[in-house]
């Protein structure tokens, strides 16, 4: 199969573009606030994790069928992830906003201790990452985002 014509791979990746372009929309019309940063970030809905590995796996489906040992592994692979996105990195999410607001508490202290100056180093810090993982549903919507996505360019492909 020529890499241009592998549908499950240019699937995945449309998924992925489309989950992370759709975050966009899905964010203004919740806080009537644009966030381009979403586009290039992990976290929200829906999950473009899920919806690249669904996407994945329902191409392998339409390409080589639901009995084959390629389409078993995909989906496996699938399951994994989705679980992963809305377990382990949630948590790791969940610890990084209390850890970002120690490191708040720990600095008001401190400026209030010593009676600091402002200093524009210390707002310019990055925070710990609190959008690393997704909600349950975000991993649904994602997964559901790359199966249909997946079924419709088939049947336009």
């Amino acid at each position: 199969m020529d890499l241009f014509e592998n549908f499950p791979l240019w699937v995945s990746f449309a998924a992925i573009f489309f989950a992370q372009f759709i975050k966009v929309p899905i964010q203004y019309i919740a806080t009537r606030r644009i966030d381009w940063s979403l586009l290039t970030s992990t976290g929200g809905m829906p999950s473009s994790h899920s919806a690249a590995v669904t996407a994945l796996a329902t191409g392998i489906a339409l390409e080589s069928g639901l009995d084959s040992p390629v389409f078993a592994l995909s989906a496996i692979f699938a399951v994994i992830t989705m679980f992963d996105a809305k377990g382990v990195r949630r948590q790791a999410g969940e610890q990084a906003i209390v850890l970002n607001r120690l490191v708040s508490d720990f600095n008001r202290f401190v400026e209030e201790a010593k009676e600091w100056p402002k200093k524009p180093e210390q707002e310019k810090r990055k925070e710990l990452k609190e959008l690393l993982g997704h909600k349950p549903i975000e991993v649904f919507f994602g997964g559901l985002t790359g199966i249909v996505l997946a079924l419709v360019l088939h049947s336009i492909l």
